[in-house]
């Protein structure tokens, strides 16, 4: 049977602190990504006061892609039976302008680390989460652009990744990997990235932690799949 072994990235706050306490009480041993010692301590020590079993922790800095191939070398020493990575970790870039004001180097930072990183640390995992059989999700937002919300740098570093999934889908199933890949929009979430914004239809960080660890342990493929856990309600 496979050992539930989960590295998330970006799990010290936010999102990606509610998929990793939701899924370590469901069964799976944590890993967790983060920039800094302060941050991953305080991460961990939240975590097993909820009963969480937490492994350790890998210091994860999307923007540094030396720093990512030694993340990489460390989980494939330490966390051999690795089977499943979620992508979470990002930057928002600047949320406050429209695409007229938005600085090139606002795309270029939030694009290297949203995608060029992403990319990155999955690429050196790959074949660990291969020999084990594993997953890969990402988490992001749709393509398709929102007209209630779509600053530029962000969207678009996330449409890269959603690119990104996609080819590897389909690679995957044309070369019969054992690989799977998919995507996860969690929907509006009051978290740092928005200014802890909590508007209608807005979720907590445990509501979605909860609905994202039933979608992982669902027994269900979901290759090459971009999945809505709460999608944005359109006004008329």
């Amino acid at each position: 049977m496979k050992e539930k072994l989960v590295l998330v990235t970006g799990a010290n706050k936010g999102i990606g602190f509610g998929i990793a306490k939701q899924l370590g009480l469901s069964g799976w041993k944590v890993v967790i990504g983060a920039r800094n010692n302060d941050r991953a301590s305080e991460a961990i020590a939240k975590l097993a006061s909820s009963g969480v079993e937490v492994l350790g922790w890998i210091n994860i800095e999307l923007k540094d892609l030396e720093g990512l191939e030694q993340a990489a070398k460390e989980v494939n020493e330490k966390y051999p039976k690795l089977s499943l990575l979620i992508n979470n970790a990002g930057i928002p870039g600047n949320m406050g302008v429209d695409s007229l004001h938005t600085d090139i180097s606002d795309i270029k930072e939030t694009i290297d680390v949203n995608f060029i990183g992403t990319f990155a640390l999955t690429k050196a995992l790959m074949p660990l989460l291969e020999e084990n059989g594993g997953r890969i999700v990402n988490i992001t937002v749709p393509s398709e652009i929102s007209p209630y919300w779509h600053p530029l740098a962000y969207v678009a570093s996330k449409a890269a990744q959603n690119a990104m999934m996609g080819v590897m889908a389909m690679e995957f199933q044309q070369s019969n990997s054992p690989l799977e890949v998919f995507s996860v929009h969690p929907g509006p979430t009051t978290t740092d990235l928005n200014g802890n914004m909590s508007l209608p239809g807005f979720h907590d960080i445990e509501t979605v932690g909860q609905k994202m660890a039933e979608l992982i342990n669902d027994g269900s493929s979901h290759q090459g799949e971009f999945i809505e856990l709460y999608p944005i309600v359109k006004e008329d």
